[in-house]
């Protein structure tokens, strides 16, 4: 999405979670659009409560939220380092539970929310929205092809002024695919380059197109890399299961916790180009879990075509480890995809 039509999106949201506040008699004021709070900005700092009784909120807003993208969504209102208020078109009622017990607030468009104060308890869940509403196009780079570039770009920024084939074959995509998400990158403020100079090309805003890349790939890439999920007797052991014979690597959580030594999975995930047949021969994989067979291991294909960390073979690219993470929603998962964010994203590009 642009910037102009995040704007635009970002200003209706809050004034569609002003409506609501209103109809529940809550003042809901805009005290200050996009603070910067500790290392992040909010989309907006509010002023929320009724009768002189009211607290100041970080808002982060999101079009919309969905079961994949909740993780992530926790994480940044984790970052937000005050109260933090989600404000969004609608939130379902299993995602108005987890954000509550997580002691999130939210406001939706719908007429849903969660207020705790001291002086102040507003739960309204189960209101439906008045319509459904298309989601502005994102751009093509974060369609699933695009991300497919994107993620070989913010795993090698270095590469931006590499040829548009070369990108290609490493994002295992088609050449005009890099023809037009470079565009678009630019378009969105993500790229910048002097125009009729070659070598030019910079990116910019790095964080935030990594934010906006694992929003997109929970919801459009990471579905489509299913290959086939298999139940096992037990994962006790995983560690040693020979996956480099097959050319296969870990991701998800056994490779967060390969990374972080912290994370124990609780299901297992292999990224492999196609089924390891005498693995899954090995240990067993059924394809309906049994009593005592109901360890679940998942095969996911890759999506890009380059090497990864040098000091982990057998693990995926960590800036996908840290968005499968986010994507399962778990507590211990989040806390793991931070760490994974701190050692492998955050530091090395701090260091450029």
């Amino acid at each position: 999405m642009d910037k102009k039509t995040y704007v635009a999106e970002t200003a209706r949201l809050l004034d569609a979670a002003r409506n609501t506040a209103r109809k529940l008699e809550i003042n809901f004021d805009i005290v200050e659009l996009l603070p910067q709070l500790g290392p992040r900005a909010a989309d907006a700092l509010v002023r929320v409560g009724r009768h002189g009784q009211e607290a100041q909120y970080a808002v982060e807003v999101k079009q919309t939220v969905h079961p994949a993208t909740l993780g992530p969504i926790l994480l940044q209102l984790g970052q937000l380092g005050r109260q933090a208020l989600l404000v969004t078109e609608y939130i379902t009622p299993p995602m108005a539970a987890t954000l509550r017990d997580k002691g999130f607030a939210f406001i939706d468009a719908a007429g849903n929310a969660y207020l705790k104060q001291p002086n102040l308890l507003v739960w309204v869940t189960g209101r439906k929205p008045v319509e459904k509403r298309i989601d502005p196009k994102t751009g093509r780079g974060f369609q699933p092809m695009g991300l497919q570039v994107v993620f070989a770009l913010l795993c090698h920024p270095e590469w931006i002024n590499r040829p548009y084939r070369e990108l290609a074959e490493k994002a295992k995509v088609a050449h005009g695919t890099v023809g037009w998400v470079m565009p678009d990158l630019q378009r969105q403020g993500f790229l910048a380059e002097i125009k009729g100079k070659r070598g030019t090309r910079r990116l910019y805003q790095q964080p935030e197109m990594l934010a906006q890349w694992v929003d997109a790939y929970a919801r459009l890439l990471r579905p489509k890399t299913l290959l086939a999920r298999y139940y096992v007797e037990t994962i006790e052991g995983w560690k040693d299961w020979p996956l480099h014979e097959y050319g296969a690597q870990w991701g998800g959580e056994p490779a967060g916790a390969l990374l972080t030594d912290y994370l124990r999975p609780g299901e297992l995930t292999i990224y492999a180009d196609k089924m390891p047949v005498l693995l899954a021969a090995k240990y067993k994989f059924l394809k309906e879990p049994r009593p005592g067979h109901t360890n679940i291991v998942e095969i996911r294909k890759p999506f890009w075509n380059f090497p990864v960390h040098p000091d982990h073979t057998n693990v995926v690219p960590p800036i996908l480890v840290y968005a499968d993470l986010l994507a399962t929603g778990d507590g211990r998962c989040i806390e793991t995809a931070k760490m994974v964010h701190e050692q492998y994203i955050d530091r090395p590009l701090k260091q450029a």
